[in-house]
């Protein structure tokens, strides 16, 4: 270091300080000084003295200083003590300082040990200043300053690369605010440039491209059938929409309507009018069909986001109806005006499911998949024509036309028939909606069943679930019920949105069990082999659709009433089975009544499913102790599950028979489902292997609420209230297909119901209030 070049420090701030007597003697003391010129310097949390440049040192001589010229300037111990004991007592005279200089040897060994230790302790300082000759506070100040000085060259070296891509970056964005200047936005087509649209232009620009997108997507299909551009078609023009574009064709599918009759055909040749009735899409019906179901989905999401007054809530809160003068206000452009003879039944229900909504929206827009889901629901179901199977892989825009039979399981009540339009999308908030509305105007049969934009919203729920909430608005001509029902039917809880949701909160439960993998091993008879417990779901799904497809008064069917049978009436009808491999060839009889108990349903339930009290109605187990030998949970009900049973009956030609049950049960109904199966087959099935050609013919039970109760008798409900419960069966009479059924047969089955019945009544009297 020059001779010339000294640093003195400020007096005044050595005497308010402990930090005495520091001198710099490096670039980075140097660089220091100049940085933080008339200002204190904060290091290490405490204050340092502030270094004045002398005269002659100029920036440029910094750097030639060499890092070994680093020392410190310091006073004598005396001085150190009397300017750290008080600094008003000093003389305010400044008193000239002497400045020492460390040498080489004592700059290498704190170097050295600076390698080790950039933060020694008061005891390895002392250590140090021992070894050097030093006074502790000067070896304090040399690490104070090394490590200024070290950090001092870092930030140096940062700044310099920061100050490069800075200028780098600069250089880009002048590049990128160039070229941007003559872009367009590839969402909305505005201008890209900053500040030239506000937030929610922007918003509203990227919703009309996204509308835009939507309406050349169903441009396309329409220009798709009819062969030319759709803008000449009024119903996508808005500047020629019509006053009421929904109602078209109404007028012509509703004449005559005072015809619309009673119960005459409906369980007679009447069946099946709708399906003969349509005899395929014209090009000209299907621009008004995307029209039809493009106005139904914005009024099924509106509806179900809407509260009062268009939905009123009960007086106990358990069930909102809907308002029907309001929704004609809030709906004027409709599906036209109830036809005469038809009565509204309209209902809401929101739930939590567990299931991902991918995979609902998959099985809603799948006609097996759905038919299967909501077998109790759905008796026959049958896609028409797919207009479009929708986009990006996916159901979003997907439709198709098509028809459905929906089911009490009773004889006693007549299934409920119309023809849709299904849409399905997904909503810009990520949630997906799937609607059906009639297309009753392009069929010819005389209409006993308008569903006006009906189906439900799902909104994806953390950790698989999903939330469901479903509308059901029908238009329904409900002559044909029997009276035991008509307060069960008119109440909206027999065909309402309460039971769709409850089926497939059940549903939803049952198919997690058939994929769940950790099964408690602790219980006795639990199936613990996952492809045992899959194939013998698979088994006791087949049976429940083939019961509740034998119980109901379909249009499919031909019942045959049977008189002074101790029952309200036994209704049977023969199928004959030929190439099924899941039934056994011949005729098969099915023979199902329906009648009022004044129990409630859940105890009706809990009684008829319980294997220790199958002895008092089961006639065919001839009075055998039953055991369960195996059993599947479906769900967090212990009321829903699958059970292999054994009957333990002296009849040796029973000993090779299990009996395969399924119960099930919801707010809305339940079932006691089961049928005989071979034990050898079992086994096939229990061990993974197909259930396909597992023979069954299933008997059981459907119980419904009567309806009576304030809360619409729930079958959680166990005060007041009465049961619905249908008894039916299946027996084959003849392994000859061909053969004539005969009236003995007929008085057999006939005997066996009335048995049944007076069974069960004996054995649920003394619980009756």
């Amino acid at each position: 270091m020059p001779a010339g070049i000294m640093i003195p420090a400020m007096p005044s701030l050595i005497g308010r300080n402990n930090n005495v007597g520091g001198g710099f003697g490096s670039s980075s003391g140097l660089s220091l000084s100049q940085k933080m010129f008339q200002q204190p310097n904060m290091m290490d949390g405490q204050l340092l003295p502030a270094l004045d440049m002398a005269p002659n040192t100029s920036e440029s001589d910094i750097p030639r200083i060499r890092d070994d010229d680093f020392d410190t300037a310091t006073k004598s111990g005396s001085e150190n003590q009397e300017n750290g004991a008080s600094g008003d007592d000093q003389d305010p005279r400044p008193k000239k300082k002497r400045y020492h200089r460390h040498t080489q040897h004592q700059i290498q060994e704190m170097e050295a040990f600076f390698k080790e230790c950039p933060h020694p302790d008061d005891k390895q300082r002392k250590e140090l200043s021992r070894e050097l000759g030093l006074e502790p506070l000067q070896v304090k100040f040399w690490f104070q300053n090394k490590r200024t000085q070290m950090k001092n060259q870092h930030e140096r070296h940062e700044n310099s690369h920061l100050r490069a891509d800075n200028e780098k970056l600069r250089a880009d964005n002048m590049r990128y605010r160039e070229a941007l200047s003559n872009a367009s936005c590839p969402n909305c087509g505005g201008p890209t440039a900053i500040g030239e649209m506000s937030f929610d232009e922007h918003h509203l620009r990227i919703e009309n491209a996204r509308l835009r997108e939507e309406i050349d997507r169903i441009s396309a299909i329409a220009a798709k059938y009819v062969g030319k551009p759709v803008v000449n078609y009024p119903l996508l023009s808005p500047s020629s929409v019509p006053p009421r574009p929904l109602e078209l064709g109404v007028g012509s599918g509703y004449g005559g309507q005072a015809g619309i009759g009673g119960s005459g055909d409906m369980y007679g040749s009447g069946a099946g009018d709708l399906l003969r009735s349509i005899s395929g899409l014209t090009e000209a019906d299907k621009p008004m069909i995307i029209e039809l179901a493009v106005a139904a989905m914005e009024e099924l999401v509106r509806m179900a986001q809407m509260g009062e007054p268009l939905w009123i809530t009960t007086l106990d809160g358990s069930t909102t109806v809907l308002n029907e003068d309001e929704y004609m206000r809030s709906f004027p452009r409709g599906i036209g005006p109830k036809p005469t003879g038809l009565k509204c039944e309209a209902s809401r229900e929101t739930a939590l499911v567990i299931m991902n909504h991918v995979n609902l929206v998959e099985i809603l827009m799948d006609v097996n998949q759905w038919s299967t889901v909501f077998s109790g629901i759905v008796s026959r179901a049958m896609t028409m024509e797919v207009l479009s199977t929708g986009v990006a892989g996916n159901y979003n825009g997907a439709l198709q036309v098509m028809t459905a039979e929906l089911q009490v399981p009773s004889p006693l009540v007549p299934t409920r028939e119309s023809y849709f339009v299904r849409y399905c999308k997904q909503h810009a908030d990520g949630t997906w909606a799937v609607v059906d509305v009639s297309l009753d105007h392009l069929s010819t049969a005389p209409v006993k069943c308008r569903r006006r934009p009906s189906g439900c919203l799902i909104q994806e729920m953390p950790n698989g679930y999903s939330k469901v909430t479903w509308i059901e608005h029908v238009e329904v001509d409900d002559r044909g019920v029997h009276s035991l029902y008509k307060q069960l039917v008119s109440s909206g809880h027999a065909f309402g949105a309460k039971r769709w949701v409850a089926a497939l909160d059940r549903q939803c439960e049952r198919l997690a069990s058939a994929m769940a993998s950790n099964i408690p091993t602790g219980d006795v008879g639990v199936i613990t082999n996952q492809d045992g417990r899959r194939s013998m779901l698979k088994l006791a799904e087949r049976m429940v659709i083939s019961f509740c497809a034998g119980v109901s008064a379909s249009t499919a069917h031909t019942w045959t009433t049977l008189s002074g049978t101790g029952a309200d009436d036994v209704r049977v009808m023969t199928r004959k089975s030929v190439d099924d491999p899941g039934r056994p060839p011949g005729i098969v009889l099915s023979a199902a009544t329906s009648f009022w108990l004044p129990v409630p349903p859940k105890r009706v339930f809990d009684f008829l499913r319980d294997e220790n009290s199958r002895s008092e109605w089961d006639i065919l187990s001839n009075g055998g102790a039953v055991q369960e030998m195996a059993h599947i949970a479906n769900g967090r009900d212990t009321g829903n599950c699958v059970s292999l049973l054994r009957v333990n009956s002296a009849n040796s030609s029973q000993s090779n028979m299990l009996i395969l049950q399924e119960s099930c049960t919801d707010s809305t109904g339940s079932f006691v489902i089961y049928a005989p199966v071979d034990i050898v087959a079992m086994n096939v099935v229990l061990n993974g292997g197909d259930p396909d050609y597992v023979a069954l013919l299933p008997s059981g039970f459907a119980i419904l609420p009567d309806g009576t109760t304030a809360h619409g008798g729930g079958i959680g409900e166990t005060g007041h209230g009465g049961s619905l419960l249908t008894v039916a069966f299946q027996i084959l009479v003849d392994s000859v297909p061909t053969a004539k059924l005969s009236l003995g047969s007929v008085a057999t089955v006939n005997n066996l119901i009335a048995c049944t019945v007076e069974r069960i009544k004996a054995s649920l009297s003394c619980e009756a209030p």
